[in-house]
């Protein structure tokens, strides 16, 4: 159901984003707003959406109808930053669609997507130095996208066109949110398909067999691991902190976040959707079974993310990095409490450029950590994000700049007796003037080696201008690009395992 949700969002898509580099992910839940099936797609969106099924349920309850489609990117409220929209369709009884009854929907179906444009303070929508939600981009928080079948235009360009920093490319933002509901509209299909075919008790049954299934896969991890503790600073010198205790009786664990420091001025904050996103992530992956990532997976930790913190922020703190940066560093600091994985590029490199009239945002590839018995692999997108980059020649035809680089960042990985992946270059000339961006991380503190194995490089960003100066820049810069200018990202490596 999910890969065919994907296949369809991909499809009638419009924005490079979506439609190239894939910065999407669609889903299933059950009536309750759990986590059932999704197809491989980002992992710091998939583990999250279960909230913002939630957040609707609660706030909706007793007035959803068939035809209905709700729309939110509260980061307080299940969401990860400003531009991850979520679109969100419940799912009735195929008869409630000739006759309403009033009946509850039995599922829910949902699709999030990063719009590359939704204001914020600079185009592109990932500002480096917000520091409240507000200069982030348009919030929109259970917004009644479509009413039994209406698609509410007026509405919604209201809502985009509104606040202090409205989005710069409503129409972009509305072909997308078509695509999301084209897309949730194929999940209700294969839904039904899958009723009519088997019948709803026996969905029904199923779906509760996958959650039980990847809570007893999670509990046998479990019994094999041994606790720990570990702390891993970021570039402006916050630190994430964890202690993983194991309950070997009732074979569970419990990540305890204590200590993570407090609540940040800048944009690396998380709120909990993303913390509880991350732990997910990093359990699922201990698991070596085909099973799909879901809510079962959750059920024997016990997680606590301290309020106040950058792991569990109050509004109106900023967030954007929180999602992009803070969750890849809860993941590195997970798998070294648990001594499993050597620090992976620890970024996703957030590089956005654009004008008063559009926007673009990529995140980029790096080099993943060495594991006890295996290499870290090169050039890739890790743990949190799962996008691809888009192609060149899309990227030159849609915007007004030349790839000049793009090749691996040879030597960077870390040495041991299993390697870290080695980073990339990549260097984006601009042929007009435009605002250009990065927010970023380990460019002062290297990603870290296990078991002897020595630290990947840190990533460097750079401008070279059309005279050839070149300006270092740090792990957060915004730029004015003139035409001939160039924003040059070397990204880290990952570390190595063992003494080599």
């Amino acid at each position: 159901v999910a890969e065919q949700m994907g296949a369809t969002l991909e499809n009638v898509s419009h924005s490079v984003n979506i439609k190239e580099r894939l910065d999407f992910s669609c889903a299933l839940f059950d009536a309750e707003g759990n986590l059932i099936a999704n197809a491989p797609h980002v992992p710091v969106h998939l583990g999250s959406m279960s909230e913002s099924i939630m957040s609707i349920i609660r706030n909706r309850k007793g007035d959803m109808h068939p035809g209905d489609v709700f729309v939110m990117n509260n980061p307080y409220d299940g969401g990860t930053h400003i531009p991850d929209v979520t679109v969100i369709t419940p799912v009735f009884a195929e008869e409630e669609y000739k006759e309403e009854s009033g009946a509850p929907p039995l599922f829910f179906v949902a699709s999030r997507g990063h719009h590359q444009e939704i204001g914020g303070i600079t185009p592109g929508s990932v500002p480096p130095f917000s520091t409240n939600i507000e200069e982030e981009g348009v919030l929109i928080d259970n917004f009644h996208l479509v009413d039994r079948g209406d698609f509410r235009e007026k509405e919604v360009v209201e809502l985009l066109s509104s606040g202090r920093f409205p989005s710069r490319n409503v129409e972009m933002n509305l072909s997308d949110l078509r695509a999301q509901i084209a897309a949730n509209e194929q999940g209700i299909r294969e839904i039904h398909k899958m009723v009519d075919q088997f019948g709803i008790e026996v969905v029904d049954t199923y779906m509760q067999y996958v959650q039980d299934n990847a809570e007893e896969m999670v509990r046998q991890v479990i019994d094999a691991l041994e606790p720990g503790a570990f702390e891993y600073q970021m570039d402006d010198g916050c630190t994430v902190r964890v202690k993983v205790s194991i309950d070997k009786e009732t074979r569970s664990a419990t990540l305890d976040f204590t200590g993570t420091d407090p609540q940040q001025d800048n944009n690396f904050n998380a709120p909990t959707a993303i913390g509880r996103s991350a732990c997910l992530y990093v359990f699922r992956t201990l698991v070596d079974q085909p099973i799909p990532l879901n809510s079962g997976c959750l059920k024997p930790l016990n997680i606590i993310l301290p309020e106040n913190s950058m792991v569990n922020p109050s509004p109106p703190a900023a967030v954007v990095a929180g999602n992009v940066e803070v969750s890849q560093c809860i993941t590195d600091t997970l798998y070294g409490a648990l001594n499993k994985l050597a620090g992976c590029q620890g970024t996703m490199n957030n590089f956005t450029f654009g004008n008063e009239k559009d926007g673009y945002y990529e995140t980029i590839c790096g080099g993943t950590g060495a594991g006890p018995d295996f290499d870290g692999c090169d050039a890739v997108h890790s743990h949190m994000t799962n996008t691809r980059l888009t192609d060149p020649e899309i990227l030159e035809t849609r915007y007004p700049v030349r790839l000049e680089r793009f090749e691996i960042r040879h030597g960077s990985g870390g040495d041991g007796k299993h390697k870290g992946g080695d980073g990339i270059i990549r260097a984006v000339r601009f042929l007009e003037p435009m605002t250009a961006s990065i927010l970023s991380n380990h460019r002062v503190v290297p990603p870290f080696g296990l078991e002897g194995g020595e630290p990947g490089a840190v990533g460097r960003n750079s401008l070279v201008k059309a005279s050839g100066e070149e300006v270092p820049l740090g792990h957060r810069a915004e730029v004015e690009m003139k035409p001939g200018d160039m924003f040059v990202i070397e990204t880290p490596g990952g570390g190595g395992f063992g003494k080599s």
